[in-house]
């Protein structure tokens, strides 16, 4: 380790880790897998950099589902919602 901004310790050497898997907190979801997050993008952004792209896992309440949330191009779909009801585990299954 050694200092950083204020002072506080950071790592010397950096392993770049992609990881195998992700949960994503979610708003809102619809059938397809989209997910409205908490306005950032950051999680769209993390799925569209990262090659390959880790296994995407939704959490919910089963109330935040939705019809659709309308998405947008920059969307990307998660590849299962888990709620307090139920787990879907494979996006292209109905949810």
């Amino acid at each position: 380790m050694e200092p950083g901004v204020y002072g506080i310790p950071i790592p010397r050497e950096v392993e770049i880790v992609i990881p195998e898997l992700l949960l994503a907190p979610m708003v809102g979801f619809d059938r397809a897998g989209y997910r409205l997050g908490y306005g950032g993008g950051y999680y769209d952004r993390t799925f569209a950099a990262i090659s390959p792209k880790p296994y995407a896992i939704g959490i919910a309440y089963e109330l935040s589902r939705l019809e659709t949330i309308h998405p947008q191009a920059h969307d990307v779909p998660v590849d299962a919602v888990i709620t307090e009801l139920a787990a879907n585990l494979h996006r292209h299954a109905r949810m």
